[in-house]
């Protein structure tokens, strides 16, 4: 499907790439228009504008669209049962209560950021957000200590893995658009995400506590759990929530030590296929997580499909900007970048980071940062090493954080929980995901040096 470059005026690709990455940041930031039309109508316009045929640009557009949702879409869907689960069994719980019990005041910061680090591996951002908020404020007000020094640790477990460790949309999305090892890439994102976490986390929390100093809000005080009502245990929900993960990291591990033809390497890449790990988590998770909460069969079930309807929107979002990805190749504007940054010198992964950091800057979406930047990039990873394609994975999903302002939903959810004024929000929320960001980048950076 992809023309030729002088096929197309090269005159006309850099405007039909900056006309439609500004009119998709104009519809989704002012008009509001949902991401999925956004990226949709701007891709069309970008084929207009680049002189790519009508009809080549819509079976472009479809064709990315399809790839995308068979690549990323059943990994999103399967992620989402585990952490409806996860919620409605009490598993989720058994895991921060356990943490917490463990805790004296000085290690607690350091307990919040692990709780919030293993309640969003395995869901998406505004779920966990959803869930931990009523333990953030609760641990809060019985501990008194202040909100800052709990909240900001606890979400910067929760973004740091939204970013930058699979199985989450964005980082998926990278790695399917970019044709990355998963495995490597899963592995290299947790050794930047623990150090990441720690500066963003509980060091920084140390000044944001000062800089903003409230009282958290009694929203959830009168609210009390049901003793009563079975739960799974704290090892069995950590094993279930790790278990896709280790699956996955057996595969890369096999992949490195193992030739190939060995059986074990076999039996373990099968296993760690990412759409193999994730559903035998699930199939795991419905009986060591809804068991242990004392569910039937039929509850189960229904726990299982009510996970499914909320990220209907997600997934159509990051499908279109598969659409939107497959455009910028189709019309050469990814080959005619990869081409001006071979002769510029300048960092690849820092390009992509830049890249990144704008589109999130412009358009408040994380996801969308990581769409739009992969298909931007994807031409430039022809020459890279393996290790090196999961570092711009990295580089990318650490762009995309970068500082949560005004059009981030994120940054209201923050607020409106933590009830702050914008101003204090910006001090304290937005500056942990800028750290996040910044220090995701410097660790991707010097772990280069070393691969």
């Amino acid at each position: 499907m992809t023309l030729a470059l002088d096929a197309l005026s090269t005159g006309r690709l850099v405007p039909a790439a900056v006309a439609g990455i500004a009119l998709l940041v104009l519809l989704i930031t002012r008009f509001k228009l949902n991401p999925f039309l956004g990226l949709t109508v701007s891709s069309l316009v970008v084929a207009a504008i680049a002189g790519l045929p009508m009809d080549a640009a819509v079976a472009g557009f479809a064709k990315g669209f399809g790839d995308t949702a068979a690549g990323v879409g059943t990994l999103i869907a399967l992620g989402a049962m585990i952490g409806k689960l996860l919620a409605d069994t009490g598993g989720a719980d058994a895991l921060v209560d356990t943490v917490l019990a463990r805790s004296g005041p000085r290690s607690l910061p350091w307990a919040m950021a692990v709780v919030g680090a293993l309640v969003g591996l395995p869901m998406f951002f505004e779920i966990g957000l959803v869930l931990i908020m009523p333990v953030i404020l609760l641990v809060s007000r019985r501990s008194g200590l202040p909100l800052m020094r709990l909240g900001i640790p606890a979400l910067a477990g929760l973004s740091a893995m939204h970013g930058l460790v699979p199985p989450h949309p964005g980082p998926l999305v990278a790695v399917n658009a970019l044709n990355a090892d998963l495995g490597i890439t899963l592995g290299l994102g947790v050794l930047v995400a623990v150090p990441t976490v720690a500066v963003a986390g509980p060091l920084f929390a140390r000044f944001a506590a000062r800089w903003v100093d409230v009282p958290a809000p009694d929203l959830f005080e009168g609210e009390a759990r049901d003793e009563g009502r079975p739960r799974p245990s704290f090892g069995v929900t950590l094993a279930t929530v790790l278990l896709p993960v280790v699956l996955m990291m057996g595969k890369a591990l096999a992949d490195i030590v193992a030739d190939k033809g060995n059986p074990v390497r076999s039996v373990l890449d099968f296993l760690g296929t990412p759409v193999i790990a994730l559903l035998i988590a699930v199939v795991v998770s419905m009986v060591t997580l809804g068991r242990g909460a004392g569910m039937s069969g039929r509850e189960v079930a229904k726990t299982v499909e009510s996970g499914l309807p909320p990220i209907a929107g997600i997934l159509l979002i990051v499908a279109a900007g598969g659409g939107f990805k497959q455009t910028l190749i189709d019309t050469g504007i990814g080959r005619l970048i990869a081409d001006w940054v071979a002769g510029s010198g300048l960092s690849v992964l820092l390009l992509a980071w830049l890249v990144a950091v704008l589109i999130r800057l412009a358009t408040g979406s994380a996801t969308v940062a990581t769409v739009t930047a992969s298909g931007i990039l994807a031409p430039l990873v022809v020459d890279l090493a393996p290790a090196e394609t999961s570092l711009l994975v990295l580089a990318i999903g650490a762009g995309s954080l970068f500082f949560s302002h005004v059009n981030d939903a994120g940054f209201w959810l923050v607020k409106g929980y933590f009830g702050l004024s914008v101003g204090q929000n910006v001090k304290t929320w937005s500056i942990m995901e800028t750290l996040i960001s910044v220090t995701g980048l410097v660790l991707v950076l010097l772990i280069d040096l070393v691969v």
